[in-house]
């Protein structure tokens, strides 16, 4: 279907995880930044969707929907400044396949590589490891259709930068950045099972340093931890791949995939065979599906100095929190400089949980666990499902205020703002 401009059109539907429906009709997908310029120019309403991914309504309009899919890629590489340009709605595997055939590499990759590259920079979601930043620390420049309809073009260093890269849709609709790119790199995965909990809290910084980026999985209960995924950038060290009892647990002898029972073979390689790391630092492999999409999400970061204290803190939930849980994840990242990125000023610890689907269950739960990971100053994921308000989340990002003021300056009709951001974000 066609609109009266030229655009593809399409039903919105729902998201990914399908526990809700867009308010919107309509997608809107143009097929250059031109077309972008004018529906956005001529619309009253305006969000961005990306690769419906987000748990919660962040993407959602009662206006127009538009998705950045049918975009050229474009994936264009400065090799005597190590970056790369590329559209908004281009796929990370897309992506990181595209460098790994030119020599490059991103420094980290999330779990999906099937989720877009702006909507996952906008949200500030991840990927892991002590020294490394969130996907959004990689962006050296970006391109955004603001609300008349004109381009802004920003670079690292710039007024306001730190506050428009991770934007959550508010500010305009980013229709390619530039990134940081590296040589590439071999990464080797090996999975070890049932580490003690105690072990594993004693020696904490060391279990996490181990390797390039280290998960844990777990669900809570007991006193061990189900599975631990260690990312090297070189071939595992004997220490890694020989050692028996890495803190209580044992090298897995199969492909493991997070949740128990579930066949690993969607997952990236494992058993410590050495690859591109376009195929090493995400968990799933870009030619599977993950899962059905029955699931739901949620997440906390909190800084790395409460990182022990936290996971105790959920520990002690498990009676609550055990029952409605897929697999949780522990993770760790980098301190970053990006005003509304969770790992703004410290480093950080994601305690990440993948929920059964049962929402009306999940909900009444999360009031529980934020107020549990309350003094720990527990940042949510942007694009997961939380409870806090703008009242409660004003006060634990020291530059809320400025992105509030840089959003009004940027959007003054409010062309970008939905319900979501009205009660997170701007609180009205």
């Amino acid at each position: 279907m066609v609109s009266e401009a030229g655009t593809e059109l399409h039903t919105a539907g729902h998201n990914w995880a399908g526990n809700l429906r867009y308010a919107a009709a309509d997608v809107l997908e143009p097929t250059t930044v031109a077309e972008l310029q004018d529906l956005v120019a001529g619309a009253r309403k305006l969000r961005a969707l990306g690769s419906r991914h987000s748990f919660n309504r962040i993407a959602d309009t009662t206006g127009t929907l538009v998705s950045l899919e049918h975009l050229e890629p474009a994936i264009e590489v400065d090799a005597a400044n190590l970056t790369v340009t590329v559209s908004g709605g281009t796929r990370y595997g897309t992506l990181a396949a595209e460098l790994q055939r030119q020599g490059y590499a991103l420094h980290n990759l999330a779990s999906l590589p099937h989720i877009s590259v702006a909507g996952a920079v906008a949200t500030a979601t991840h990927g892991s490891g002590d020294r490394n930043g969130n996907l959004a620390t990689a962006v050296a420049g970006l391109e955004l259709v603001a609300a008349d309809g004109g381009l802004l073009t920003l670079r690292r260093g710039e007024p306001d930068f730190d506050g428009m890269v991770v934007n959550l849709g508010a500010l305009g609709i980013v229709s390619s950045l530039t990134l940081d790119i590296e040589p590439t790199f071999p990464v080797s995965q090996s999975v070890f099972e049932d580490l003690k909990w105690d072990q594993v809290l004693e020696n904490f910084d060391d279990v996490t340093s181990s390797a390039y980026s280290v998960s844990l999985f777990t669900d809570w209960s007991g006193d061990r931890i189900g599975q631990a995924w260690l990312k090297s950038r070189t071939a595992p060290t004997e220490a890694i791949a020989e050692r028996a009892g890495f803190f209580g647990g044992t090298p897995a002898k199969e492909p493991r995939h997070p949740i128990a029972g579930v066949p690993g073979t969607t997952c990236t390689q494992q058993l410590g065979v050495p690859g591109p790391w376009s195929d090493r630092l995400a968990h799933f492999r870009m030619e599977f599906t993950p899962s059905k999409g029955d699931e739901l999400q949620s997440e906390y970061l909190v800084p790395r100095e409460h990182a022990v204290d936290a996971i105790q803190a959920m520990r002690r939930l498990s009676s609550v929190v055990t029952p409605l849980l897929l697999v949780s994840e522990i993770r760790t990242m980098a301190a970053d400089s990006l005003w509304l990125s969770p790992n703004y000023g410290t480093d950080s610890v994601g305690l990440h949980l993948t929920w059964r689907q049962d929402q009306p269950a999940v909900e009444a739960v999360l009031p529980v666990i934020e107020a549990e990971l309350a003094p720990f100053a527990a940042r949510p994921h942007w694009g997961k499902l939380f409870d806090g308000d703008a009242f409660r989340l004003a006060p634990l990002y020291p530059r809320f205020a400025d992105f509030k003021v840089l959003a009004d300056r940027l959007d003054p009709e409010r062309k970008f703002r939905n319900d979501f951001l009205g009660t997170k974000v701007f609180g009205s």
